[in-house]
């Protein structure tokens, strides 16, 4: 019950689930409360959420449902990893090149695995995977900008993938082998909102680099930032997934600290769907095809 009221955010959400009247739950949900000894929910006039202790008790109720969905797989051998479903989150640019070299491969061998894939940013989809609606989610970490997984998540790291400096056609720094970001000051940039800050890695390596940045447009899509730059409006910092194949642009390679983020895949490690390892499998191998090619 609890664990319903973390997943729908009210006692009137996980009545409708558990198919019980709210005051049912609410009574529930008070006597857990007294015989825990602690608070599991912060009660508004408007809202309801739960307190550290209870994230905590629902994070290991979501652990204890997995044990159990997994003893009832195993009992009634159904745990085949060539069936079921495969619930997918993953960021724009992990879906130009990563995600299709793996899946290509993965649903070549299990042809029978229904997949729902989900687009998001990871800060987005994180909450997802840890209620369960996502099996797996591919996720960055700028070395600039870091995050720590969550409790009952595990994350595993894939490749490091450079962040590359675009420019127009024609562009002066096009024709050296390597760019420092403070030897174009001077230009007007295009870069991202920044991992739920509203710093972006530009301007976080800009400030190390000694100076601030001319910021001319924002975008988290980095087809309209090639674009941008595709048509002289300015030059941007755009990792490498981001700018494989695009035609229009130079492409040149940073000196600079840390300018890089890090691929990985998370998951919670309780989760017993018996296609999630095979998945991970063949991640890991399209991760290999890519850091090669990066080298």
């Amino acid at each position: 019950m609890l664990l319903e009221v973390f997943r729908t955010g009210s006692i009137a959400g996980a009545a409708r689930v558990l198919r019980l009247s709210p005051s049912a739950v609410s009574h529930q949900l008070s006597k857990l409360e007294e015989e825990a000894g602690v608070g599991l929910v912060e009660r508004g006039a408007q809202s309801l959420r739960l307190t550290g202790a209870g994230r905590r008790l629902a994070t290991r109720a979501q652990e204890v449902l997995d044990i159990i969905e997994a003893a009832e797989k195993d009992l009634l051998a159904q745990a085949r990893a060539d069936a079921g479903q495969l619930r997918i989150g993953f960021f724009a640019s992990a879906g130009y090149r990563l995600l299709p070299l793996a899946l290509s491969t993965f649903t070549a061998r299990h042809p029978a695995v229904e997949l729902d894939l989900v687009l998001g940013q990871p800060h987005e989809l994180l909450p997802d995977l840890e209620r369960g609606a996502l099996d797996v989610l591919v996720v960055f970490e700028h070395a600039l900008d870091p995050w720590k997984a969550p409790e009952g998540v595990e994350v595993t790291h894939l490749f490091d993938e450079p962040q590359l400096l675009v420019v127009p056609l024609g562009h002066p720094a096009g024709q050296r082998q390597r760019v420092r970001l403070a030897d174009l000051a001077e230009e007007p940039w295009i870069t991202t909102y920044g991992t739920g800050t509203p710093v972006s890695v530009l301007e976080r390596a800009s400030a190390l680099e000694g100076f601030n940045p001319t910021i001319r447009c924002r975008s988290d899509h980095y087809e309209v930032t090639l674009g941008l730059v595709r048509a002289g409006l300015g030059v941007a910092l755009v990792p490498s997934l981001g700018a494989q194949g695009a035609a229009g642009i130079q492409v040149c390679r940073l000196d600079g600290p840390r300018l890089y983020r890090r691929i990985g895949a998370a998951v919670r490690p309780t989760n017993p769907n018996p296609a999630l390892r095979s998945f991970i499998d063949y991640l890991r191998d399209a991760s290999a095809q890519i850091r090669n090619a990066l080298r």
